[in-house]
């Protein structure tokens, strides 16, 4: 089974130290926090800010579990690397080892030089930037992540999986299992249901609060983690803010954990069956020089 870290959206509100300590009771093997806000006015916790909030944090690291990513870098048209320093200062006193970033610039040559100067600024920190496609971005598939990632062509360029994303864009079983192990750190899983929103603002609404847990929807998730490294880390994101309340966090994490370690083991189960269609050449390959044939520029 693959390390299994608690995702932010699925401990909201609790603050970081508490999160942090509620992962290590329920078995989970490392936590995630988010700094920076998803949108202009939406939820962080303030950790850049807050150094007794940092301190706390850092005594539940200490007798918990770790901090696998932290949340989240957008790069818009007027990145600038100065204005995410105190957000790589945070990452690397707390240890975090990913970085979500997501893609905003229409422009795709300027997303992809931000996105490599990021990359850059992170490397000294130990920090791999895990770009996330998603399909109201400029990023909005795997193809694009990939393409970018690859054109970027800095060591800690990862591309970021979510089942919710891979489920609602165009992305293909074949266009993961095309993403070099290299290239990814991690991956992100839930469920939703089989009928995909028409619009942005409800794609978004279910991705931020109205996801399900891992074998409830209709998403092919045996197909989706089949294609990922079967040791790959895995990052339960699964926000649902009515069974949350409903429920409680502690139980609707605990929950969220259990249906994940089945649909793994359903899906380890149909790797032996032969569902995965990576390649191992491919793996083995340098991940800098790989690009992927399926993946052209977009118009």
């Amino acid at each position: 089974m693959p390390m299994i870290s608690l995702a932010y959206l699925t401990t909201v509100p609790l603050a970081p130290p508490d999160a942090v300590r509620l992962a290590a009771e329920l078995g989970y093997d490392a936590v995630g926090l988010r700094a920076l806000p998803a949108a202009p006015g939406g939820d962080a916790s303030p950790l850049i800010e807050d150094a007794s909030l940092r301190a706390e944090t850092r005594r539940a690291i200490a007798s918990g579990v770790p901090v696998f990513d932290m949340e989240i870098v957008r790069l818009a048209a007027d990145f600038t690397v100065e204005r995410f320093r105190p957000f790589l200062e945070l990452c690397g006193e707390l240890g975090v080892r990913a970085i979500l970033t997501a893609g905003d610039d229409p422009d795709e040559s300027r997303l992809t030089a931000s996105y490599a100067a990021f990359c850059e600024a992170a490397a000294p920190y130990n920090l791999t930037a895990d770009l996330e496609f998603m399909p109201w971005t400029r990023v909005p598939d795997a193809c694009a992540a990939l393409r970018i990632v690859t054109a970027a062509g800095q060591p800690n360029g990862r591309v970021l999986v979510d089942a919710l994303h891979a489920g609602r864009s165009r992305t293909t079983l074949a266009d993961i299992a095309a993403i070099p192990a290299a290239r990814l750190s991690y991956a992100q899983i839930c469920d939703a249901s089989g009928e995909i929103p028409t619009t942005d603002e409800g794609l978004i609404h279910t991705a931020r609060q109205a996801r399900l847990l891992p074998g409830e929807g209709g998403i092919d998730l045996t197909g989706i983690f089949a294609q990922l490294p079967p040791d790959l880390p895995i990052s339960v994101e699964v926000p649902n803010l009515k069974r949350a309340a409903e429920l409680g966090i502690r139980s609707w994490a605990r929950e969220a954990r259990e249906a994940t370690r089945a649909m793994l083991a359903i899906r380890d189960q149909a790797i032996q069956n032969g569902a995965s269609l990576r390649s191992l050449d491919n793996d083995r390959r340098d991940a800098a020089s790989v690009a992927s044939p399926q993946c052209p520029p977009r118009s």
